[in-house]
């Protein structure tokens, strides 16, 4: 009985120190989340404007021609671009990301793609080496809190493997794979083409009067701007999603470490029950030899 009571408080011990440990990491994320959401917030007026300005100018020069404007890609390659997180204590967060590249990498096979894995993230990575499966590119330690750099470079590496034939190891066509921010408690899995681009050509008489694109004039030559533009296009994009990803794994951790503590202080509450269980037990057995060994006592004085 002794023994049961030093093991049912020694687990509790334990159960309240995983509780401190995931109750942390639930605040750290909350504090997370707010900046960012700040973040998603001041990266979309960029994006927008980008996109008024790339549409504006494939408006005014209808027919013009750019390889990341091909309609008709190669599609023999494609890439499959997987945004994961470097850390756990996220829930399905990770899981669901590279469930759906599985999905898809067996779609494209299926249709005579063979699909390029670029991963960001340290799980990703780890689950893409443990699996002796290849990668093309990866990128880590930046998932919570994501630069433009690291935009920048992917956006760099992808267009430039768009832009080689795939005879020569290049792709014709790139998919995003990334976890989008609904809400503090909920988180969309998307999958997402980003290339080739798919941009409308917009006339002013569609646009009606109260938004008629100006009069643009465009130095140097609208192509050079344009190869410019979605160069940049390309990178914001990828900018904004790793935004979306690194607020959606911040909101995902959060919900995970408050059902994890929720469940510790659940788990505390019924070891205690036990260990009183047991501690009364043992009371009562202590009594009743006590009451035993005087009535011994009282029967060999008589």
């Amino acid at each position: 009985m002794a023994a049961q009571l030093r093991a049912l408080r020694s687990r509790i011990r334990s159960v309240k120190s995983t509780a401190k440990i995931t109750r942390a990491q639930e605040l750290i994320a909350a504090a997370r989340i707010s900046t960012a959401q700040q973040r998603v917030a001041a990266a979309k007026p960029y994006s927008r404007q980008l996109t008024q300005a790339v549409s504006a100018l494939v408006s005014h020069h209808v027919g013009i021609d750019h390889p990341l404007l091909n309609e008709n890609p190669d599609a023999s390659r494609a890439a499959v671009l997987l945004m994961t997180g470097d850390r756990g204590f996220c829930g399905a967060y990770n899981h669901n990301v590279l469930r759906q590249a599985d999905l898809l990498g067996a779609s494209l096979r299926e249709s005579g793609c063979e699909p390029v894995f670029y991963v960001c993230g340290r799980r990703g990575v780890d689950y893409f080496r443990f699996r002796d499966r290849e990668m093309a590119g990866q990128w880590t330690g930046q998932s919570g809190q994501p630069t433009y750099a690291l935009a920048e470079e992917i956006g760099r590496t992808l267009v430039e493997a768009f832009r080689m034939p795939t005879a020569e190891g290049g792709i014709g066509g790139v998919h995003v794979i990334y976890t989008e921010f609904v809400s503090m408690i909920s988180q969309r899995m998307t999958t997402l083409r980003i290339l080739p681009l798919e941009i409308e050509e917009v006339s002013a008489a569609e646009v009606g009067a109260a938004g008629v694109f100006p009069a643009y004039e465009f130095e140097p030559a609208p192509v050079d701007v344009l190869d410019g533009l979605l160069h940049q296009y390309v990178r914001g994009r990828i900018w904004h999603l790793l935004l979306e990803s690194a607020a959606a794994e911040w909101a995902a951790r959060r919900s995970a470490m408050m059902s994890a503590t929720d469940n510790a202080n659940e788990l505390i509450g019924k070891l205690t029950q036990q260990m009183n269980e047991a501690r009364q037990a043992q009371i009562t057995v202590e009594l009743s030899e006590i009451v035993a060994g005087a009535d011994a006592l009282a029967d060999r004085s008589g």
